[in-house]
Protein backbone atom coordinates (compact mmCIF):
# COMPACT_ATOMS: atom_id res chain seq x y z
CA UNK A 1 0.00 0.00 0.00
CA UNK A 2 1.43 3.56 -0.83
CA UNK A 3 0.23 6.97 -0.26
CA UNK A 4 -0.17 9.18 -2.88
CA UNK A 5 -0.73 13.19 -2.44
CA UNK A 6 -1.99 15.83 -4.92
CA UNK A 7 0.55 17.95 -3.54
CA UNK A 8 0.13 21.12 -5.84
CA UNK A 9 -2.89 22.48 -3.69
CA UNK A 10 -2.37 19.96 -0.55
CA UNK A 11 -2.36 21.91 2.98
CA UNK A 12 1.31 21.87 4.31
CA UNK A 13 -0.80 20.74 7.63
CA UNK A 14 -2.36 17.80 5.97
CA UNK A 15 1.17 16.47 4.10
CA UNK A 16 2.70 16.49 8.18
CA UNK A 17 -0.54 14.20 9.22
CA UNK A 18 0.65 11.95 6.42
CA UNK A 19 4.13 11.83 6.95
CA UNK A 20 3.72 11.21 10.99
CA UNK A 21 1.43 7.92 9.48
CA UNK A 22 3.73 7.04 7.24
CA UNK A 23 5.93 6.79 9.59
CA UNK A 24 3.97 5.09 12.25
CA UNK A 25 2.48 2.25 9.97
CA UNK A 26 5.97 2.53 8.13
CA UNK A 27 3.94 3.23 4.52
CA UNK A 28 5.54 4.86 1.95
CA UNK A 29 4.27 8.31 0.67
CA UNK A 30 4.86 9.41 -3.01
CA UNK A 31 3.90 13.12 -3.00
CA UNK A 32 3.39 14.71 -7.14
CA UNK A 33 3.40 18.32 -8.27
CA UNK A 34 4.59 19.83 -11.37
CA UNK A 35 7.02 21.74 -9.72
CA UNK A 36 9.70 21.10 -7.06
CA UNK A 37 8.87 20.34 -3.59
CA UNK A 38 10.89 20.85 0.10
CA UNK A 39 13.23 17.96 0.34
CA UNK A 40 11.87 15.54 2.55
CA UNK A 41 14.40 14.08 4.85
CA UNK A 42 12.04 11.06 5.73
CA UNK A 43 13.42 7.81 3.95
CA UNK A 44 9.78 6.66 3.60
CA UNK A 45 8.49 10.04 1.53
CA UNK A 46 9.27 10.53 -2.28
CA UNK A 47 8.50 13.43 -4.72
CA UNK A 48 7.53 13.41 -8.34
CA UNK A 49 8.25 16.37 -10.70
CA UNK A 50 5.85 15.98 -13.49
CA UNK A 51 5.76 18.49 -16.29
CA UNK A 52 3.56 21.29 -16.07
CA UNK A 53 0.48 21.85 -17.34
CA UNK A 54 -3.96 20.90 -16.75
CA UNK A 55 -4.15 17.84 -15.02
CA UNK A 56 -0.68 16.20 -15.83
CA UNK A 57 -0.08 15.47 -12.25
CA UNK A 58 -3.34 13.93 -11.49
CA UNK A 59 -2.88 11.98 -14.79
CA UNK A 60 0.07 10.25 -13.23
CA UNK A 61 -1.80 9.52 -10.00
CA UNK A 62 -4.23 7.95 -11.59
CA UNK A 63 -2.06 6.31 -14.04
CA UNK A 64 0.40 4.80 -10.94
CA UNK A 65 -1.79 4.29 -7.86
CA UNK A 66 -2.78 0.82 -7.56
CA UNK A 67 -6.26 -0.28 -6.28
CA UNK A 68 -4.66 -0.89 -2.55
CA UNK A 69 -3.59 2.72 -2.36
CA UNK A 70 -4.52 5.49 -0.70
CA UNK A 71 -5.04 8.73 -2.75
CA UNK A 72 -5.35 12.40 -0.87
CA UNK A 73 -6.75 15.18 -2.96
CA UNK A 74 -9.07 17.79 -3.78
CA UNK A 75 -9.72 17.07 -6.97
CA UNK A 76 -12.82 15.28 -7.87
CA UNK A 77 -12.23 14.18 -11.23
CA UNK A 78 -9.03 12.37 -10.01
CA UNK A 79 -11.15 11.03 -7.10
CA UNK A 80 -13.64 9.47 -9.29
CA UNK A 81 -10.60 7.90 -11.60
CA UNK A 82 -9.28 6.52 -8.35
CA UNK A 83 -12.71 5.11 -7.39
CA UNK A 84 -12.95 3.74 -10.08
CA UNK A 85 -9.62 1.98 -10.15
CA UNK A 86 -10.46 0.64 -6.76
CA UNK A 87 -8.39 2.79 -4.62
CA UNK A 88 -9.27 4.78 -1.71
CA UNK A 89 -9.72 8.52 -2.26
CA UNK A 90 -9.72 11.21 1.05
CA UNK A 91 -9.98 15.17 0.36
CA UNK A 92 -7.76 17.27 2.57
CA UNK A 93 -11.01 18.04 4.85
CA UNK A 94 -11.71 14.48 5.90
CA UNK A 95 -14.44 13.75 3.43
CA UNK A 96 -13.72 9.81 1.79
CA UNK A 97 -14.44 9.10 -2.06
CA UNK A 98 -16.43 6.37 -2.96
CA UNK A 99 -18.61 4.86 -5.10
CA UNK A 100 -21.43 6.19 -3.66
CA UNK A 101 -20.87 9.75 -3.19
CA UNK A 102 -17.98 10.33 -6.16
CA UNK A 103 -20.87 10.71 -8.89
CA UNK A 104 -22.70 13.18 -7.07
CA UNK A 105 -19.80 15.42 -6.02
CA UNK A 106 -18.71 15.13 -9.13
CA UNK A 107 -22.03 16.72 -10.62
CA UNK A 108 -21.91 18.92 -7.92
CA UNK A 109 -18.47 20.46 -8.51
CA UNK A 110 -19.54 20.64 -12.61
CA UNK A 111 -22.69 22.37 -11.54
CA UNK A 112 -20.55 24.55 -9.41
CA UNK A 113 -17.87 25.65 -11.68
CA UNK A 114 -21.17 26.49 -14.39
CA UNK A 115 -22.87 28.75 -12.19
CA UNK A 116 -19.13 30.32 -10.99
CA UNK A 117 -18.67 31.19 -14.83
CA UNK A 118 -22.33 32.82 -15.16
CA UNK A 119 -21.00 34.89 -12.54
CA UNK A 120 -24.09 33.55 -10.33
CA UNK A 121 -22.15 32.26 -7.82
CA UNK A 122 -18.92 33.86 -6.52
CA UNK A 123 -16.11 32.36 -4.15
CA UNK A 124 -14.98 29.06 -3.88
CA UNK A 125 -14.88 26.31 -0.52
CA UNK A 126 -14.68 27.98 3.35
CA UNK A 127 -10.94 28.74 4.56
CA UNK A 128 -9.23 25.42 5.35
CA UNK A 129 -9.64 25.51 9.87
CA UNK A 130 -8.82 23.43 12.71
CA UNK A 131 -11.83 21.38 12.13
CA UNK A 132 -11.23 20.62 9.03
CA UNK A 133 -7.36 19.51 10.06
CA UNK A 134 -9.13 17.22 13.17
CA UNK A 135 -11.63 15.53 10.41
CA UNK A 136 -8.88 14.80 7.97
CA UNK A 137 -6.57 13.07 10.62
CA UNK A 138 -9.44 10.68 12.11
CA UNK A 139 -10.39 9.96 8.53
CA UNK A 140 -7.12 8.83 7.92
CA UNK A 141 -6.61 6.70 10.90
CA UNK A 142 -9.84 5.23 9.92
CA UNK A 143 -9.26 4.83 6.37
CA UNK A 144 -5.43 3.45 7.19
CA UNK A 145 -6.89 0.73 10.06
CA UNK A 146 -9.56 -0.46 7.57
CA UNK A 147 -7.22 -0.85 4.37
CA UNK A 148 -4.25 -2.24 6.99
CA UNK A 149 -7.11 -4.92 7.87
CA UNK A 150 -8.49 -5.86 4.35
CA UNK A 151 -4.39 -6.29 3.25
CA UNK A 152 -3.52 -8.98 6.33
CA UNK A 153 -6.90 -10.86 4.97
CA UNK A 154 -5.46 -11.63 1.90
Amino acid sequence: MTIWIDADACPRVIKEIVFRASERLNLPVILVANKPLAKHHARLISSVVVDDGPDVADDYIAEQAAAQDLVITADIPLAARIVAKGAVGIDPRGELYNEENVGERLSMRDLMQSLRSEGLVQGGPAQFGMTDRQRFASSLDRVLTRMAREVKKQ
